[in-house]
């Protein structure tokens, strides 16, 4: 399915908007220490290239971009899988998703 975007709505704003959303993730990767907030800021900055890539698709008038959104959003489910995994079996092993509380390379 392609998505075809008004002619009201400029590029720009697509574009505004991915980096918006973007620039929230990568603060909420650098400040947070929750390991569940981490991950749902990479997340975040994955969707807002995913927004990126389908704005320029539909601008360029292709679709090779949104077919590469769904490879982009099948590793996404696939990070999603294992970085859970992975933060559940911290859980178990440190009681805590805290990360200055997790340091699993100290003897």
């Amino acid at each position: 399915m392609i998505f075809i975007f008004s002619n009201m709505v400029s590029l720009d704003y697509f574009l505004t908007l991915s980096i918006i959303l973007f620039s929230i993730g990568v603060i909420g990767v650098l400040i947070r220490r929750n390991a569940i907030i981490i991950f749902m800021s990479i997340e975040l900055m994955l969707n807002s290239v995913n927004l990126s890539l389908i704005s320029f698709s539909s601008f360029m008038g292709d679709s090779q971009g949104q077919i590469l959104v769904f490879f982009v959003m099948a590793v996404a489910a696939a990070e999603a899988a294992v970085g859970l995994a992975i933060i559940i079996a911290l859980f178990r092993n440190k009681e805590t998703i805290n990360i200055d509380e997790i340091n699993i390379l100290k003897w």
